[in-house]
């Protein structure tokens, strides 16, 4: 038996990229964000340069969390469909949201290319894939609701997928705005950039044990009693802020992911497209920098973060399987095999924007399959709120809805 490490492929591929001290002393800002992921790099960056003095700290390092877990396929489309979400949220919500989704990968791209990051980020085609005939009738819906609202996309018949991309699949629509990036290397990446050009300052291993409201002003108490006073917070703590909340909004799932050795040749076709399909929960596939072959997918309810770990090894011979049926021409040796948390909401869409029972405060949690691309959004999102102006998504991403 092959002994295969359980870290994410990320981590290892990039190691522990830079560390952090954590904070000793009492300080005080203009922003202070709660999360180092990709979500709270990204309002760093964005806060920063706008001229508001930034601070961040993570309770562990940086981007250890999911974003470090993250398989990071960027896409405008979402959990939900567009055409049932428009039955859940609305015709201007929903629409609106997979219209954003695309503007934030290319806004994504230009963060990229500004900060000179090396973290694999390229731009591709979107394939999503009916599995079966009886989801053929839903797929078409899906198509002809974005052909309707103007998004670039086409039919593929069954003929027609197997002869561009090898794939087996009953029809798919291919989609022009698509994605894909290393989360972990990007965040770093980020944080390197607005510490040297607009001295935002980082503490690892700093958590926020209390927070106190007076006269308009917070202090955030640390663990070690360090305290951060600060004009406003921005929680960038994904599914961790629940307990803070009075409702629940949000389920987890455990997510698997593979990464297979590198291949000598893999087809044009795969490299600058990325997959999913129809499947629940859905299979995904994605090709990384240094030509291997990502694999995701077999959700299940968390429960526990040891029968997540346990599953593991079931978990790749399932997803080997499954990819196995779709593209048979394909031999992938496992190389990383990992397992993620991610949270699931009632529509699919993210929350951001302020919270009655925190005064001074925001929640930016992306929650769902596309955590990246929300996060990007939360960016403009977060911006406004502090300085007052109307943006539409602190309605629909309300955490009061």
């Amino acid at each position: 038996m092959k002994l295969r490490s359980k870290e994410t492929y990320w981590l290892l591929k990039n190691g522990l990229i830079n560390s952090y001290p954590s904070l000793q002393e009492n300080i005080s800002c203009d922003v202070l964000i709660i999360g180092g992921g990709i979500t709270g790099s990204l309002i760093a960056y964005q806060l920063s340069q706008e001229g508001y003095q930034t601070v961040l700290i993570d309770k562990r390092d940086i981007a250890m969390g999911s974003t470090c877990a993250t398989t990071a396929m960027l896409q405008y489309e979402i959990d939900e469909p567009l055409h049932t979400l428009i039955d859940k949220v609305g015709e201007n919500a929903a629409v609106d949201t997979y219209r954003e989704g695309v503007l934030a990968i290319d806004k994504l791209g230009d963060i990229v290319k500004k900060i000179k990051a090396a973290c694999g980020y390229q731009k591709k085609h979107s394939v999503y894939i009916a599995d079966s005939k009886k989801k053929l009738e839903f797929l078409r819906k899906e198509f002809e609701c974005r052909k309707k609202y103007k998004f670039e996309v086409s039919w593929l018949t069954q003929t027609e997928l197997k002869n561009q991309f090898g794939m087996i699949g009953e029809a798919a629509i291919l989609s022009q705005a698509a994605a894909s990036v290393d989360a972990y290397n990007l965040a770093h990446a980020l944080l390197t950039y607005s510490i040297a050009q607009y001295r935002v300052r980082v503490f690892d291993h700093t958590s926020a044990d209390d927070v106190k409201h007076s006269n308009g002003t917070t202090t955030v108490i640390t663990d070690n009693q360090s305290m951060i006073e600060c004009k406003h917070v921005v929680y960038a703590t994904g599914y961790e802020a629940q307990p803070m909340l009075k409702k629940n909004v949000v389920n987890l799932n455990s997510t698997y992911a593979l990464v297979s050795e590198p291949l000598s040749k893999i087809p044009e076709s795969l490299l600058t497209t990325i997959f999913w399909n129809t499947q629940d929960p859905y299979l995904y596939l994605r090709t990384t920098a240094d030509n291997r072959i990502l694999v995701g997918g077999g959700d299940v309810g968390f429960k526990n973060a040891l029968r997540k770990d346990r599953l593991i090894d079931k978990k790749e011979i399932f997803l080997l399987k499954s990819i196995k049926e779709i593209l048979p021409d394909l031999n992938l040796i496992p190389d990383f095999s990992w397992a993620g948390t991610f949270g699931v909401t009632k529509d699919a869409l993210p929350y951001m924007g302020a919270y009655p029972e925190y005064p001074n405060s925001y929640f930016v949690l992306g929650f769902g399959g596309n955590g990246i691309t929300f996060s990007v959004m939360g960016m403009n999102i977060i911006s406004d709120a502090l300085s007052g102006r109307h943006n539409k998504f602190l309605e629909y991403f309300s955490l009061k809805r």
